[in-house]
């Protein structure tokens, strides 16, 4: 007979292994926890994933994975309002990871929506941030929003993913002797690895399981899972293309930062409304990458509040000037800053008087190294590379971000997406018509 291992919390305790047959029913386990703490085994409730299991029920049958955990209460059966009506009926008790969280048109079940993918089951994605480190299929689980302990028996299963994602939308009686609790409380696990109680998962409700076999949008290539945008048209792309999407928006800086949602993107389509919502999603970027996309984020913010990033070499420190001047300072503290003071206009080293050309700051004599002379008549390459970065590159006389001529005309638009300031090359100035028509083409 198969036999597993399940955690066993008793009264809120400290857990321990227990060795179970999947052929067993509830009060078998039962009685085999109650000889263990020695208390009779009416007496003994056992509730799992937000419902008391009844002792008629088959533990291979109860979703009850190897490793799970599972809380054991002593009192007399109280059962919640949704395990009252499964007592009266033949039904098995639903796991909350056979839940559908995600809405079906036309009253299609999730099981139905595809002629070839009938035997699929959906599931939940997580970002596991503990051990894989990647999207996998996840489990959910709650608890009891008072003392934070998974006694609580739900009155009813969630429905969608606001019953999940939101706080207090969902009602239910915990377990644990003294707390009163009512609330539910929603988490994910990783389904990939045997995890700690501790260990939770960031919800990726735009990851599903690619149940219709829908072509991603980008590669028309038919995979699972997908992630599914949240525009009208609910268009999809594959991880792989996201991934991409995602890379090459962040190295051109191209996100888009809200007020409400922080540093995102819309639906490659560029659909309106399209903005992705939980951006635990930008996760499938990798750690590296990922850490990348939070520190463009903080600095988009800072510049977006009227701030300045710190210039000093391996610094980048976000700072607030108050007033006017263009004297900043970039106060050492603890482990931040770097003391540098610099101008706020031109982010080079304080100076009065106007600032210089940006291009003659850069490799003005404040920035050279020593350079032995003989090595210097060896070696052109630096001043042709300074002239060319001279030629090729300006700073948007909006945003000081630097912008890159390659060939075309002298309308030259900020790459950055919170600027996308439009300006001449030549003269530096807000594009207008006489640009237009004195020198568009130099």
């Amino acid at each position: 007979m198969p036999t597993m291992q399940v955690f066993v919390r008793f009264n809120s305790h400290h857990s321990f292994p227990v060795d179970v047959d999947s052929s067993w029913s509830v009060l078998q386990l039962k009685e085999v926890l109650a000889a263990r703490q020695q208390v009779p085994p009416a007496e003994i409730r056992i509730i799992f994933a937000g419902r008391e299991l009844r002792d008629s029920f088959i533990i291979g049958e109860c979703d009850l994975a190897s490793h799970s955990i599972v809380h054991v209460v002593r009192g007399r059966p109280q059962l919640s309002v949704e395990a009252q009506v499964s007592s009266s009926s033949s039904q098995e008790p639903q796991s909350l990871t056979r839940v559908d969280l995600n809405p079906q048109e036309d009253g299609a079940s999730a099981s139905n929506t595809s002629h070839g993918a009938a035997h699929r089951h959906p599931h939940f994605f997580v970002y596991c941030k503990q051990q894989c480190k990647d999207v996998q299929p996840g489990k959910l689980r709650v608890s009891c929003a008072t003392c934070k302990q998974g006694t609580l028996t739900l009155n009813r299963g969630p429905g969608s993913w606001d019953d999940v994602l939101l706080p207090g939308r969902i009602q239910g009686r915990c377990q644990s002797q003294g707390c009163q609790g009512t609330v539910a409380e929603f988490y994910f696990k990783c389904a990939a690895h045997p995890t700690q109680e501790e260990d939770t998962a960031a919800a990726l409700y735009m990851i599903k399981s690619n149940t219709q076999d829908v072509p991603c949008m980008v590669c028309e290539e038919v995979s699972t899972p997908l992630i599914l945008f949240e525009c009208e048209d609910a268009h999809t792309s594959c991880l792989d293309c996201f991934h991409t999407y995602c890379t090459t928006r962040l190295n051109d800086r191209q996100f888009v930062q809200d007020a409400t949602l922080g540093y995102t993107l819309p639906c490659p389509a560029e659909c309106e409304d399209s903005l992705i919502k939980e951006v635990h999603h930008f996760r499938v970027l990798g750690d590296e990458q990922y850490e990348r996309y939070q520190r463009f984020g903080t600095e988009e913010c800072v510049l977006q509040m009227g701030g300045v990033l710190c210039p000093g070499r391996g610094c980048g420190a976000g700072l607030l000037p108050e007033g006017e001047t263009r004297r900043v300072e970039c106060v050492r503290q603890g482990a931040q800053g770097c003391g540098l003071v610099f101008c706020k206009d031109c982010l080079e080293p304080f100076h009065q008087g106007e600032c210089r050309p940006q291009m003659e700051q850069l490799f003005g004599a404040e920035n050279r190294i020593a350079v032995d002379p003989e090595s210097a008549l060896r070696s052109r390459w630096e001043r042709e590379s300074e002239e060319t970065v001279r030629q090729t590159t300006k700073p948007c006389p909006n945003c000081k971000a630097p912008v890159e001529k390659n060939g075309g005309c002298m309308h030259m638009t900020c790459p950055r997406a919170q600027c996308r300031y439009e300006w001449c090359w030549l003269c530096e100035t807000a594009w207008n018509r006489d640009c237009q028509g004195d020198h568009w083409f130099g």
